[in-house]
């Protein structure tokens, strides 16, 4: 290359030959060169602009997937926020069902309440009567007969609760149970119903409007590692308590009736 700066002493000359003729040759060299620098000129001006295009679009790429994952950032929050409030409501929702359940439970247990007094206070009654005949002498002996004869029936009385017991425990174990189907407890509660309607005694205490109380509000199940299905179940305890009252009560009733000489029905209990 000629420099410009010294071009006398850098300057490329033809050197003169050994005759004292200039060398034409002294240029063969420049060719080469000059098409080196101008490749090497080519090449970097070509990769460079290749470099430009790989990095536009390493950055396109770059703000595409930040963008996407931004998006879907956004979008998972969102269902998340959605989900969140969904069971907020449904919570709030199981909590209002909840204290309904509690209320009409405690409504339904004063109720019962009630009526196991009045029963109570029916039965101190027919006791403080059983009393008084007791002193009367005689009369006692007849008492005594008249129950006597009422045995069976209150046996058979007794038998009649004794199954529906079972099967109340049978169904508050079933509804206890998160393994079993929810079909099957309706089978029982069914059968249950069908039992008392078909049943005389069941009929005359009116038993099937009082479980018909049962499946809706006793809701009441042990804690999970109890074994005792006797312990589930709350509000049925206290209507066995009332029917075997009951049964009390029509086994003196209907002892007294055969004192007046009115002879009882024995499908009929009041």
């Amino acid at each position: 290359m000629n420099n410009l700066n010294d071009p006398t002493g850098w300057n490329i000359r033809p050197g003169p030959r050994e005759d004292g003729e200039n060398n034409k040759w002294n240029y063969a060299l420049l060719v080469p060169m000059l098409c080196l620098a101008a490749f090497r000129w080519i090449w970097t001006r070509e990769s460079q602009r290749q470099i430009r295009e790989v990095e536009a679009g390493c950055d396109g790429e770059l703000k595409a997937a930040s963008s996407q994952l931004d998006a879907k950032y956004r979008e998972a929050v969102t269902e998340c926020c959605q989900e969140a409030a969904r069971m907020e409501l449904e919570l709030e929702r199981e909590r209002q069902r909840v204290k309904g359940y509690r209320q009409a439970l405690h409504s339904q247990g004063q109720q019962v309440l009630e009526e196991r007094k009045q029963l109570q206070q029916e039965r101190e009654a027919l006791e403080e009567e059983k009393r008084e005949i007791d002193q009367r002498g005689p009369a006692a002996v007849l008492l005594r007969d008249a129950l006597g004869r009422q045995h069976d029936w209150q046996l058979q009385a007794a038998a009649v609760l004794r199954d529906f017991e079972a099967g109340l425990v049978e169904r508050q174990s079933a509804l206890c149970n998160a393994f079993l189907p929810r079909r099957r407890r309706l089978v029982m509660e069914r059968n249950l119903l069908l039992r008392a309607a078909e049943e005389p005694l069941a009929r005359e205490l009116n038993m099937d409007r009082d479980l018909m109380d049962i499946f809706i509000n006793d809701r009441h199940c042990a804690d999970l590692l109890n074994t005792d299905r006797r312990q589930n179940g709350s509000l049925m305890w206290v209507y066995l308590r009332v029917w075997q009252l009951q049964v009390t009560l029509q086994t003196h009733k209907r002892a007294h009736k055969s004192l007046q000489g009115v002879e009882p029905d024995p499908n009929h209990t009041r």
